[in-house]
């Protein structure tokens, strides 16, 4: 059976600097990948283009190739990155001139259509996500290097599978499968054990104690029938195994439907097996058509922020935080910003052995849409209390003069309204066509999954609910999710029916206000909760101690419930 091997090597603008290199010496690949595009990432190459209309891409990328490009040349490795950006025309060009001045022979091509920003004249981006036909496109055409701006996480490893096994657009459970590997390569060394739940269990590093401190990152051997599995090179840190992979499939989804522009993949139809050391087979993934819809992810800024967190140490931890916020409203009297929000966070501990674990810190928060109401004004009036306010007065660091932050919003536009279009190496332009119109509906939603019987009743022990399951949380606009698996049977009929949305809400007091939805996906043994507006206006906002609820998971982990003492 022919198999495609796509591997990773970057899962954000920052990530290892080295993995490109690494994943083209360590192993057999055809196609390698680099994921650099977010929500914030966008604002953050947006600020970059009002600097240097040239701008606008992930510069990184093209670092990291000046050292890799002709390793991938002689080991006939393809390359697909979406970190064109907001430019994916400007990085194709400086990667011509990168291969010319290195005498390597390659041709690059690059996608467009994404950019919607003269919809959105308000907007500082607003670019459609794309799906991976431009990307075949290219490759059908002989592209060695493939430049895309703001295509889907997944369509960089949709694209080369379609190229390779010639899918057509309506071979929904193939295109599906193939999302679903997509999903699990896109974070990197989020699949070989990095940021993983049971990071210190003894299981997880199974066979010969795997070295957690510098994961592998992941590849993918995909076959025709959209079937996969998933592993690294070896010799690599981390590991693969079931559990790795769940966690990654349930990060940064909602409901059993994860809807793409190329295909609806049914997560709910996902089976996992381990298919021997660091491999895991996925297989079994249904396709559904995709919406007749393209998400639009607009960034604008949304004003300016400051912050200037007080150190409150020993005795009196409320009284001194009640004096100081009386103190500061004082302040604000004379020019009041449009939102001030102080957050107490209790770090300090009774009889406390160092001065550092017996103070706490007050956290103000302020915003408004005039920078001097959130710099000057702040930081005056914060400093002129060193001497006039609670006793041990000290902050953590003076406040500067305030930056801008960004708001994330979605908009949705018909799929046959984007010029989607594939830009060849020799300047064609090939048209990619939306989906058939036949094909493009809207599902219905996914039917609550049947539950299994719940577990006999039996003596039960308070205890935190990572003892059992472990847990994924990430970001989508102002929402948060969090996806929580257990890893027996058993596990699964206590879970499936202990944590409810209405435990959720006690577990997790923000969501009590909240809109909070539950999906279960019982082939994982997992259940995927979406709280919708925690993260106010998204990430770039810096609405919340975890703007992008990266850690809301653990919380809910260390979180005390009745549990049988049988899990235990």
């Amino acid at each position: 059976m022919s198999v495609l091997r796509v591997g990773n090597a970057s899962g954000f603008y920052g990530d290892r600097f080295d993995a490109l290199r690494e994943m083209l010496t360590g192993g057999e690949l055809d196609v390698l990948t680099g994921d650099y595009l977010a929500e914030l990432t966008m604002l953050i190459l947006g600020r970059d283009r009002m600097k240097d209309p040239a701008a606008g891409y992930a510069r990184t990328f093209l670092r990291q190739l000046e050292e890799s490009l002709g390793l991938a040349h002689e080991r006939g490795v393809r390359i697909v990155t979406n970190a064109g950006g907001l430019n994916p025309a400007g990085l194709a060009d400086a990667v011509r001139q990168l291969a010319d001045r290195l005498g390597i022979p390659v041709r690059v091509a690059h996608v467009e259509g994404d950019d919607l920003g003269p919809r959105y004249p308000d907007s500082l981006t607003a670019h459609a996500y794309l799906g991976g036909f431009g990307i075949a496109a290219c490759l059908r055409e002989g592209a060695d290097v493939v430049v895309a701006g703001r295509v889907t996480d997944a369509a960089l490893v949709t694209g080369p599978a379609v190229a390779r096994f010639g899918w057509e657009a309506t071979q929904y459970d193939r295109l599906a499968g193939a999302v679903v590997a997509g999903h699990v390569l896109e974070c990197g060394t989020q699949a070989t054990g990095g940021n993983y739940a049971f990071f210190a269990d003894d299981g997880a590093r199974r066979g010969g104690g795997r070295d957690l401190r510098r994961p592998g990152f992941p590849l993918a051997e995909l076959h025709e029938d959209g079937s996969c599995v998933i592993t690294k090179h070896p010799g690599t840190g981390g590991f693969v195994d079931v559990g790795t992979v769940t966690a990654q499939l349930l990060y940064e989804t909602a409901g059993a439907r994860y809807a793409g522009p190329d295909v609806t993949a049914r997560l709910d139809t996902v089976r996992l097996a381990q298919d021997g050391p660091d491999r895991v087979r996925i297989d079994g993934v249904r396709g559904e058509a995709p919406p007749p819809t393209l998400k639009v992810g607009r960034t604008r800024l949304g004003g300016f922020r400051n912050e200037v967190v007080f150190v409150l140490t020993g005795l009196d931890i409320e009284a001194k935080a009640a004096l100081v916020q009386e103190q500061m409203a004082d302040a604000f009297a004379k020019s009041r910003p449009a939102e001030i929000r102080w957050e107490l966070v209790r770090t300090d501990r009774p009889d406390a052995d160092t001065e550092e674990t017996a103070s706490a810190l007050l956290r103000l928060v302020v915003r408004d849409p005039e920078q001097a109401l959130v710099g000057r004004a702040l930081s005056g009036a914060a400093i002129e209390l060193a001497l006039a306010s609670y006793p041990g007065f000290h902050v953590l660091a003076p406040p500067g003069k305030g930056s801008p932050y960004g708001i994330f919003e979605a908009a949705y536009v018909p799929q046959g309204d984007v010029g989607h279009v594939a830009v060849l190496d020799d300047g064609r332009r090939v048209p990619v066509p939306p989906p058939p119109a036949a094909a493009v509906r809207v599902p219905a939603p996914a039917a609550e999954a049947d539950l299994p019987e719940p577990p006999p009743p039996g003596p039960v022990r308070r205890a935190p609910l990572g003892l059992v399951a472990g847990a994924r949380s990430g970001d989508k606009g102002p929402d948060a999710n969090v996806g929580v698996w257990v890893r027996t049977d058993d596990a699964w009929r206590w879970l499936a029916h202990a944590l409810t949305v209405e435990r959720f809400r006690e577990l997790v007091p923000e969501s009590r206000d909240l809109t909070v939805t539950r999906h279960s996906l019982p082939r994982l043994r997992a259940l995927n909760f979406v709280v919708e507006g925690l993260l106010g206006a998204g990430v770039a906002s810096r609405h919340r101690f975890d703007p992008q609820a990266k850690a809301l998971g653990e919380w809910l982990r260390s979180r005390c419930l009745d549990i049988p003492e049988a899990l235990l």
